[in-house]
């Protein structure tokens, strides 16, 4: 809850924010992580944990992709990719992005897509110097008022370091 506050805060509206981070959502949340550990809804979905002193500090979720306009054999989805602020800058996103795309390619997947928040500038940054990029495909969510999102790929047919970034310097 706390990734989320603090990397959301100025990206969601407030009301927004207070309900997804409430005791209540963090319940519903905890429960629905669990399930997607145990029960995937495909052997393609799968979720890592970065552990740090025996505690869950970041964790990546990964799927087929959903979009119309990419084959679900060959390209997938980050869910989501996060990582406690209290842990941040100590190269968990960066090793959850490599362990994310390693798996991916042993699955033949040769295109990553995420969906990011327009003006979040950290995971652009983070993802842009892992050789992301916007893919020209956007959407607009009604969280009580408009927040718009763009859609980010990037190749990783390559078995260089094409959609990661191996240096640990990026934002995880």
């Amino acid at each position: 809850m706390r990734t989320w506050r603090q990397g959301y805060r100025d990206l969601l509206p407030e009301a927004v924010l207070a309900e997804v981070t409430s005791p209540a959502a963090r319940d519903a949340w905890r429960e629905r992580w669990a399930e997607a550990a145990t029960a995937p809804p495909t052997p393609r979905h799968r979720l890592l944990v970065a552990v740090a002193a025996d505690l869950v500090v970041g964790f990546a979720a990964h799927g087929p992709a959903e979009e119309a306009d990419h084959d679900p054999g060959t390209a997938a989805e980050l869910i989501t990719l996060l990582v406690d602020p209290l842990h941040g800058r100590a190269g968990h996103g960066s090793r959850l992005l490599a362990a994310t795309v390693d798996m991916l390619r042993e699955d033949g997947v040769t295109t990553l897509l995420t969906w990011t928040f327009e003006d979040d500038s950290v995971t652009r940054a983070f993802l842009g110097s892992a050789g992301w990029a916007p893919d020209g495909t956007a959407r607009t969510l009604d969280m009580g008022e408009p927040v718009r999102q763009i859609r980010l790929h990037t190749d990783i047919s390559d078995t260089g370091t094409v959609g990661t970034d191996t240096t640990g310097t990026g934002a995880g």
